[in-house]
């Protein structure tokens, strides 16, 4: 009889370390895909450094509308905010307040995304395409990958907020909204780079 206890206590302790190891690998994971994506956007930004003065004669970066990048740049900084106060709702155990402001985000977030598509558009009318130049193909490459990362970080997280909404704050979405706030900081220490040296160097 004690034997089996023990058995049944050392099955469950089991089973409790791997439920452990398994959220712990699965940050880990993240992680490693985080430090990759530095290494990507480090190509990228390699890339556009080389071919920035290869313009092909046309489309230079001192045509950018700096402007518009700046309330790109406003609007993305606003949404890091908002899901940083996700993140402090979520360590009060306010359910209501969490999502509120992660629906804040992706909202900012796919303003971004509309802004950033207009500002494609509006270069590409005006003749400044993917093909034009070497320039022109770094520089919508880098920024479009950008784009594309908080595409997937809106998708992202309104999955997160569904999730939410069936089951509440839990340990495993307490992970996933950690993991999702870091990821949308990361993206935008990345953008200020690119504002920094796509735009700004840009203009000057």
């Amino acid at each position: 009889m004690q034997q089996s206890v023990s058995a049944k206590f050392s099955d469950h302790d089991h089973h409790d370390h791997g439920h452990v190891d398994q959220g712990g690998l699965k940050v880990l994971g993240f992680w490693i895909f985080l430090v990759t994506d530095c290494l990507l956007f480090a190509t990228f930004f390699a890339a556009f450094a080389v071919l920035r003065t290869h313009t092909n004669g046309g489309f230079t970066g001192k045509e950018f509308d700096v402007p518009g990048f700046v309330i790109e740049t406003f609007i993305l900084l606003i949404s890091s905010f908002t899901s940083g106060l996700a993140v402090l709702a979520l360590n009060r155990g306010n359910k209501k307040a969490l999502i509120g402001w992660l629906i804040v985000t992706v909202l900012l977030g796919a303003t971004f995304v509309g802004l950033e598509i207009h500002e494609f558009s509006s270069m590409a009318a005006e003749g400044a395409t993917i093909t034009k130049s070497a320039f022109l193909t770094s520089f919508f490459s880098l920024v479009g990958l950008h784009g594309l990362h908080v595409t997937f970080g809106i998708f992202w997280m309104t999955g997160l907020i569904l999730q939410l909404f069936k089951k509440g704050i839990t340990s495993v979405t307490k992970r996933k909204i950690s993991i999702i706030s870091l990821y949308w900081h990361f993206l935008d220490a990345v953008w200020i780079f690119i504002f920094t040296v796509v735009y700004l160097m840009g203009v000057m």
